[in-house]
Formats: structure tokens, sequence, C-alpha cells
């Protein structure tokens, strides 16, 4: 059973081309470094022009994420982000946010310690649209889509640059909402040289076998990158390292010891920069 509610992914994609643009979509760290930094961040990458949210729920072994978002899930919980603040959180953007598509980036630790049902239910009352579980794969997905279908969650798993045939179809077949492409093998983030070469080839793989919009993410951090991957015939792009950099480069330890950030105002204001500059790459 899908809920009404996830139609604001096909809404959002149907008024974006009918606009002739792309989708910008942001990863946001929920609670990095603090809840109430976490609402300035949404409201501000929001009014800058983003399109959905894709918002990381902090672990303390995220798999997927290089270094950058790896420091983003230890501030949060050195600041004591729980799986509880996050669910809160994500009601609190969807109550002031109420048609904005909002994605979530979850290690599977967090479903199987809470029970699958459970979990997607808590997240569907929350406002989730879609989640994706990056350690876990579509071969391994069966319960998981079954739980999310059931909730009302979209489940979003991960086209690999390099997949083989049969996981590429499986992505396509049991991805809802969209698909996530990556756009090079390896783990989230620009510390190393991001490349957009052959962008087209990992588009038209996966869009073989039909299914949702593709979305393309991993290294995508300047409007540069993002030109390219509409250009390769995906539907938007995914950056998260990028923004993340931003936050971080605010963020101080004060006497207490709990990670704060030293200079809102030029935070928000060089955070709604950047997006607005991606997001104009996107027409």
């Amino acid at each position: 059973m899908i809920s009404s509610i996830t139609d604001r992914y096909h809404s959002m994609f149907e008024r974006l081309a009918s606009n002739q643009e792309g989708a910008f979509v942001p990863f946001i760290m929920l609670g990095d470094p603090t809840p109430e930094v976490s609402m300035e961040i949404v409201r501000t990458v929001i009014a800058a022009g983003a399109d959905a949210l894709e918002l990381g729920v902090p672990f303390s072994d995220p798999v997927a994420d290089g270094p950058t978002i790896q420091r983003s899930h230890i501030r949060a919980l050195a600041n004591g982000a729980t799986i509880e603040s996050a669910i809160d959180l994500i009601g609190r953007i969807r109550s002031e946010f109420p048609d904005v598509p909002i994605g979530l980036l979850i290690y599977g630790n967090v479903p199987f310690s809470r029970g699958l049902d459970r979990f997607y239910q808590e997240f569907a009352a929350a406002g989730a649209d879609s989640i994706l579980i990056p350690d876990v794969p579509v071969r391994e997905g069966r319960p998981f889509i079954a739980a999310a279908e059931q909730a009302g969650i979209f489940p979003i798993f991960i086209a690999p640059a390099q997949a083989a045939e049969q996981t590429l179809a499986g992505v396509a077949a049991h991805s809802k909402g969209y698909i996530y492409a990556i756009s090079r093998d390896g783990v989230t983030g620009t510390e190393r040289e991001s490349s957009t070469t052959g962008l087209s080839d990992v588009v038209a793989n996966i869009s073989k076998y039909g299914g949702a919009p593709v979305l393309l993410g991993f290294g995508i951090s300047t409007p540069q990158h993002v030109t390219d991957a509409i250009t390769s015939g995906a539907a938007g792009a995914i950056t998260g390292s990028a923004i993340t950099a931003i936050i971080e480069k605010h963020c101080a330890t004060d006497s207490t010891g709990r990670v704060v950030i030293n200079d809102h105002g030029t935070m928000l204001q060089e955070l709604h920069n950047f997006v607005s500059t991606m997001k104009a790459a996107t027409r």
C-alpha cells in the first residue's frame, strides 16, 4: 500500500519537466550540529531553490560516506542526536514544508534494531516520502520493500556506476519515487577528484530498464557537475559533501564540549549562495 502523500515526487518531476529544468536535491544531516541549526539550514536551502530534501539520520558506522559526511554523523551524535530526535525533526520539517519531497538516508542497523514494520511506520508518520538504506542492496531488499510499501514509504535503491544488468533491473523495478544512480564508484565526498565523464552511460544503463526518474549523486559538487548530470539525461542531482563542508567550516566546540556554529548568518548566507548557484545549473 503506497500512500497518496508519496505523490510529492511525481508532482515535483512533472513541475520541473514543464519548466524544462532538473531537480536539485541537497543532503543535510539531521541534528548537525543541533536540531535548531538543522531547521535553519532546511529553511535556507528551500528558500534558495532546493526542489526536495535528502536527510541523513546520524549513525555510528556510516560505511557509504566519505570523511566529510562521516564527521557530520559524529557531530550530531556527540551533541545527543537519537533516532527519536531525528523523527521529531522530520515531523517539524514536514509541518513547515508540506509539499516538499523528503527522502531519508538511513543505515541498516536502524531498521534491524527497531523492527522493519515499526521503523517504516514511524518515519511515514513523521512525514517521510522515501528511504534509502545504502548498506542494503536490492538483492537483499525484499523484506524492506514489503514493509516500506505497507507503511506508504517509497523504497530507494542505489544503481552503482558499473553494476551488472541483473542489479540494474532490480533497482529499476523496486525503486519508487526516484532511482539513486551514483556518478562514480566509492564513497560520498569531494575529498578526491570528481569526474562526470561517462555520466550518459550511467544514466542510459539504468534508464533502459524503465522505472522512476534518475537522480545522480556522489561527487556532485559544482554547478558544472549539475549541468553535466542534466545533460546526461538525469532528472536531477544530489549534493551532500559540498554542503556539509560549508556547515563544518563554521563549527566550533564551546567550553562545555558541545559543537556549535560560530557565525550563523555567514554560514546560512554561504549555503544560500551555493544552493542558488547549483539550482541555476539545472535550468
